[in-house]
């Protein structure tokens, strides 16, 4: 499980500070003991502190979680950086954001502070706790209560301003104190002469109660524990007894009145009961502490030694009981290796590789593979090619050319199967500058991450999770990598073509745009290289042609209302440049032209009248050619029901998924018309063909589990 441990230490990272200071500190060394007490059993372990940039850091360490996956949790020790009630804020945080936590609620974290309240709620449930007023500003009246006192802030926890005070003057000095150091009301009790007993609580419904322990505190100073005692300041030595040598019924006692206090405030999961022994052998409750010490030498820890629990055994048990609190069971539900049920297997495998897969994801986007690199493409090839063969996927040699198309198979072959199909070049050009990985808490960035190397990491983890089940060897699947992307696959189309001939159904690992679509319908597109030359000439010189530069953008609006956007044709031109002479006009235009279209008869019609509109006027040489021509995937019933079956894997997992038709071209278009395909089967991206490519880190693990679950499915129902 990914654990964060969240505190208060160093950082001031904060809009504004003003208002009361965190006087709390926690230390650097139970921090780092905590981590390693959580890392020995296993869990995931980041460390951070608790400020205005705590949402940002729990975004990035633990995404937002799949249906039935269970969520990451917070270790919470925060004290709070300033203002009333800190130990509330990080709590406040977690509830709002979701994310499970150890420790008690915002709301009784409040009630635990405001230790009047605590004090009227312990009285409204019959549980015994000093007599006590509240001195709310200076030139207060002599209370109606017996001396001696003892008086503290009314909010802060930690002994601040602890005190006591034998008569009204003390009391008034010691009030002002208060008054001017914490800006808050003072609680004025009733001192109890006796023995401090501390009882700590640890899980729920009902918590278990530890041994009593008792403080010692020697012949020096007064017999309260000081914020000094607690700073080693004091200049006397402070020594625990645990278990406290009281008799089983005193001890017994001294439980219960915890357990009632730890209830009646609605505390979770942890606590220490602070009490007062008299010689009457009464108890009572001086306050709790919803948020106890974990220092090495603290008495909860010391208490937690005495029923077993050393402090990694502590830390852990805190986690289970905040596991069961939250999710029914302090453990999750172990899958044996022997499970048959691929969903469990399936589920539990790539939701716990979430890490390992942006780790991946982040080497691949270092990885240079530019249509125009072919050494970069070759040798990213090569590094996909070690990474299926260990997964055990074998070459398939007549569907392989080693230039632009690489296949490989399962050892039930690809005949009848399901034909993944992806690529590995990235189709932008060298004016466009590389971007690197970055991480934000919703999107991944990088080099064609979108476009490229997310659908590939998507495809390489779930691959590793069917072969975890092996259920990989048995499924007939093949996988087909092609690396003229950005060359509209002029080289790559006839052995696409062949190889998806031989599948029962093809996938596409195009991306999802940001509506989570997969595309059963995309339109074809046509490329044309146009030149129109005619006679160098200076500025100003009559003749009886027009100049090329005028003639072709007449022509070229002619050509662009060829368009029907009825027929759902549209005609476009993607570049349009010019050549001159130094001190001449230009005499020669360059224009490259995108024909987008659904059906081909009426992409036919649109290129002669393009023609046509060209030939036109004979006094200049014009060159028209098509260049690349990229078949439409047309809208199938049988597309409709592969797509309906992804849909079906999808909603088990409530995965969104939408069915939906694109303007943009793929390679399902190759695919012949008798085979069921799907495109857009990548996870959902965005800025596509830019810097700022991104996809979206909740979605990469979502489409890799609704990969592997389809295919899975498809070896069940096979069988």
């Amino acid at each position: 499980m990914k654990i964060a441990v969240i505190y208060n230490r160093d950082s001031k990272s904060v809009i504004n500070l003003f208002g009361l200071p965190n006087l709390e500190k926690i230390g650097r060394k139970t921090i780092l003991r905590i981590e390693n007490s959580l890392k020995s059993a296993g869990h995931q372990v980041k460390s951070m502190e608790g400020d205005k940039d705590l949402i940002a850091k729990l975004e990035d360490f633990m995404p937002k979680v799949l249906k039935g996956e269970r969520p990451g949790l917070a270790f919470n020790i925060s004290y709070g950086i300033q203002g009333q009630a800190r130990y509330t804020h990080v709590p406040s945080i977690l509830e709002m954001t979701g994310i499970p936590y150890v420790g008690s609620s915002p709301l009784a974290h409040s009630l635990a502070l405001d230790k009047v309240v605590a004090k009227m709620i312990f009285r409204q449930n019959g549980l015994s706790t000093p007599d006590f007023v509240v001195l709310k500003e200076p030139g207060f009246p002599e209370p109606d209560i017996q001396y001696p006192l003892i008086v503290k802030p009314k909010n802060e926890a930690m002994s601040m301003g602890l005190r006591v005070v034998g008569d009204i003057q003390e009391l008034r000095e010691a009030a002002q104190v208060i008054f001017d150091q914490f800006n808050q009301p003072v609680l004025a009790e009733q001192y109890i002469e006796g023995r401090e007993i501390n009882v700590g609580l640890l899980g729920n419904d009902p918590p278990e109660a530890m041994p009593p322990c008792e403080i010692v505190f020697g012949s020096e100073g007064p017999a309260i524990y000081t914020i000094e005692d607690k700073r080693g300041k004091s200049g006397r030595t402070i020594d625990w007894i645990c278990p406290a040598p009281l008799d089983a019924d005193l001890t017994l006692k001294a439980q219960e009145l915890a357990k009632g206090a730890f209830a009646a405030l609605g505390c979770y999961d942890m606590a220490r009961v602070d009490m007062r022994l008299d010689a009457a052998g009464n108890l009572y409750i001086l306050e709790i502490n919803s948020l106890p010490s974990l220092g090495e030498h603290g008495s909860y820890t010391i208490a937690a030694e005495h029923v077993g629990l050393d402090y990694a055994g502590l830390v852990n048990r805190m986690v289970e009981v905040a596991s069961a609190r939250y999710f029914g069971t302090p453990h999750p539900p172990i899958i044996m290796a022997k499970e048959k049920d691929p969903a469990k297997l399936i589920f539990s495998f790539i939701t716990s590789r979430r890490d390992l897969m942006e780790k991946s994801l982040q080497d691949w986007t270092a990885v240079s593979s530019r249509t125009s690199d072919p050494v970069g493409n070759r040798l990213a090839m090569e590094k996909w090619d070690a990474q299926l063969r260990y997964l055990h996927l074998a070459p398939v040699k007549d569907l392989t050319d080693g230039r632009s198309v690489w296949t490989w198979q399962s050892k039930a072959g690809l005949e009848k199967g399901t034909l993944v199909i992806g690529h590995m070049d990235i189709p932008l050009g060298s004016d466009v500058p590389r971007g690197a990985f970055r991480r934000e808490p919703e999107w991944l960035y990088g080099e064609g991450i979108g476009l490229s190397r997310a659908p590939l990491v998507m495809l390489d983890y779930a691959l590793r999770s069917l072969r975890s089940g092996r259920w990989l060897h048995r499924m007939p699947l093949g996988i087909l990598y092609y690396t003229d992307e950005g060359r509209d696959c002029r080289y790559s189309a006839d052995l696409i073509r062949k190889a998806a001939a031989r599948a029962k159904q093809v996938l596409v690992l195009r991306p999802s745009g940001i509506q989570h679509q997969i595309f059963v319908q995309r339109r074809g597109q046509r490329k044309y290289y146009l030149t129109i030359e005619g006679e160098p000439r200076r500025l100003g010189q009559r003749t009886r042609r027009p100049e090329v530069l005028l003639w072709a953008s007449q022509k070229l609006q002619d050509i662009v209302r060829v368009a029907k956007p009825k027929d759902r044709l549209a005609v476009s031109a993607l570049e349009f440049k010019s050549d001159h002479y130094p001190m001449l006009v230009p005499h020669r235009v360059h224009m490259t032209l995108m024909l987008s279209y659904v059906d081909e008869k009426a992409a036919g019609k649109a290129e002669r009248e393009i023609k046509t509109i060209l030939k036109s006027d004979s006094r200049y040489d014009i060159l028209f050619e098509a260049i690349s021509d990229r078949p439409p995937l047309k809208q199938r019933s049988a597309n409709v029901r592969l797509a309906q079956s992804l849909k079906m894997t999808a909603g088990e997992w409530d995965i969104p998924l939408k069915q939906d038709t694109s303007l943009w071209p793929s390679v399902g278009g190759l695919v012949p018309a008798r085979i069921p395909v799907v495109c857009g089967l990548g996870p959902v991206a965005k800025y596509f063909y830019t810097p700022r490519e991104a996809v979206s880190r909740t979605n990469l693990v979502q489409r890799t589990l609704l990969l592997a679950e389809f295919l899975a499915a498809q070896t069940k129902n096979r069988k």
